[in-house]
């Protein structure tokens, strides 16, 4: 049987590519499934609980946002990222970086580039997210723009460079997509906050990428405990508001007066809307609201969808 120590370095610097030129990889970490049940009962023995105590634990701490021990445990990776995803990542500021640093060293010749069958549409109903693919054609000429423009941008920078531009101004010119590496480390409990936010479908595909891969190559065979309640707490889980509570107890009651069953119609669901959204020609909250219901099978599916 393999032992945690074995297991964690079959997984140590080994680098999970992610997009064209990305990856991630573990570095060290600190703790496991046992820390955090440690942590919560503030223990140092060993052997004095069974294993299913360990897991029914660990699943109450998460189900109720217990998250103190989940910061005893740490975990640190070496990341190659795009700069423009990088700076969406960064904004997580509950974890220790340190940068790779164009003032010391040249950029990275690597950025990444796009597939033809992958540029998208702006979103119709969301300003920061994306939509549907563009037609093929689009792509391809898209793509090859993009090549020419890394192309000439590193040439740009390249001259500087052998010019004797000092690297810190050489490198301004520098696009977006030009990869950046990066040690991040991180405690459990905001990197859970980190995935649960990232891997969700309205986070970036790019971003997503990175998270899904973080988590599913290396927290899971890590933590299985902890992964298995996060997947359904967290990510498979579904959040009620006071408004959605209001709204299905509103739906229900005037389905159960009209004699009809579910899944209702828009028109019952309209009229069992909050008061404050009545008002709203576009809600999102409404909209959300609308989705819960819709995965539960209590509101009718849009036409089209």
């Amino acid at each position: 049987m393999t032992t945690r120590a074995e297991q964690v370095e079959a997984l140590r610097w080994e680098k999970f590519s992610v997009l064209d030129d990305g990856f991630v990889c573990l570095v060290d970490v600190m703790g496991d499934d046992s820390s955090i049940v440690q942590a919560a009962r503030v223990s140092y023995g060993e052997g004095t609980k069974k294993v299913s105590d360990d897991r029914t634990l660990i699943r109450y701490l998460l189900r109720h946002r217990h998250t103190t021990p989940f910061e005893m445990v740490e975990i640190k990776f070496l990341v190659r990222v795009p700069m423009d995803c990088w700076r969406q990542w960064i904004r997580h500021r509950t974890a220790n970086v340190n940068e790779y640093s164009t003032r010391y060293s040249l950029a990275i010749d690597s950025a990444q580039t796009t597939p033809t069958d992958e540029w998208r549409t702006q979103a119709a109903s969301n300003r920061q997210g994306s939509g549907e693919p563009l037609p093929p054609e689009k792509g391809e000429k898209m793509t090859a723009s993009e090549q020419d423009f890394q192309d000439h941008a590193r040439r740009l920078y390249q001259e500087r460079i052998d010019g004797g531009v000092a690297r810190e101004q050489a490198r301004k010119d520098l696009p977006l997509c030009t990869y950046t590496e990066a040690y991040w480390k991180v405690d459990l409990h905001n990197l859970l906050h980190f995935l649960s936010l990232r891997m969700d479908s309205h986070a970036q595909q790019e971003i997503r990428d990175y998270a899904t891969t973080i988590g599913e190559k290396i927290i899971k065979p890590l933590f299985p405990v902890v992964w298995e309640a996060f997947q359904d707490y967290r990510m498979q889980a579904m959040y009620f508001t006071r408004l959605d509570v209001g709204v299905m107890t509103r739906l229900t009651q005037a389905a159960a007066e009209q004699g009809v069953v579910s899944p209702f119609s828009e028109e019952l669901f309209l009229a069992s809307q909050d008061d404050t959204w009545k008002k709203l020609k576009r809600s999102r909250e409404r909209d959300e609201c609308r989705s819960k219901l819709e995965r539960l099978g209590l509101v009718e599916p849009k036409s089209g969808e």
